[in-house]
């Protein structure tokens, strides 16, 4: 009974946030006759508006929403590009935050360059190092080898779950020193506001609520290779 609970405690606290960021802009999703236009215009309008020299806006793939400093580039999901819900202003307005750190060169900035890559390429090698072991073992026939290939899947999602921590600064920006301040000027009503902060605030914590959510998956796999 206690460790059932011990269990449950631990899937909640890993997959909860991813789930409650993918409840949260699906809850907003539904498009407002009244809105002004779409994601993709408001973000095109504020690149004008803010003077953001080379930022293009583009529809990309859907659940994959980013802005790239390298190719200057707002990538915003189809439903986010051509929506007029809450959701889409929101998450178009936090990823022109992004462009305007950048094209900024604002302090908060640097956290991306320092940290989002490392974590990127930390989970792919764990990633690759838990895919390996059960084929290093058969050919090696070495069972134990497993058990060094799970402790290094592990610390390797652990590390990229804590830099995905530490670019948090740059993410709440972009959502509540850049988006919100704009979004209350007028581009939605006064009543739409809160939800317009629970958008911002899971957009904030997407990254890090994937991380979680890939611990909860190496722990499942685990399983599976014992």
């Amino acid at each position: 009974m206690i460790y059932g609970a011990i269990i449950f405690s631990l899937v909640l606290l890993a997959y909860g946030p991813h789930l409650w960021v993918k409840y949260v802009l699906w809850r907003h999703s539904k498009d407002i006759s009244a809105m002004s236009g779409t994601g993709g215009e408001l973000a095109e309008h504020l690149i004008e508006r803010f003077k953001l020299d080379g930022v293009k806006v583009e529809e990309g793939i859907e659940g994959n929403d980013h802005y790239s400093p390298s190719e200057k580039l707002v990538s915003l999901s189809p439903s986010v590009y051509n929506g007029k819900s809450i959701t889409a202003v929101s998450i178009a307005t936090h990823e022109v935050g992004h462009a305007i750190q950048f094209v900024r060169e604002e302090p908060v900035s640097q956290l991306r360059d320092k940290y989002l890559g490392k974590a990127f390429m930390i989970k792919k090698i764990g990633t690759a190092i838990l895919f390996a072991m059960p084929i290093v073992t058969l050919v090696f026939k070495v069972p134990h080898i497993i058990l060094l290939g799970a402790a290094i899947g592990i610390v390797t999602m652990l590390a990229s779950a804590l830099m995905y921590v530490a670019i948090l600064p740059e993410e709440y920006d972009a959502s509540f020193n850049k988006a919100l301040p704009i979004l209350k000027e007028g581009y939605v009503s006064n009543d739409d506001i809160p939800a317009v902060r629970q958008v911002l605030r899971a957009a904030a914590l997407t990254y890090l609520a994937a991380a979680l959510a890939d611990i909860l998956r190496l722990w499942w796999w685990l399983r599976v290779l014992r």
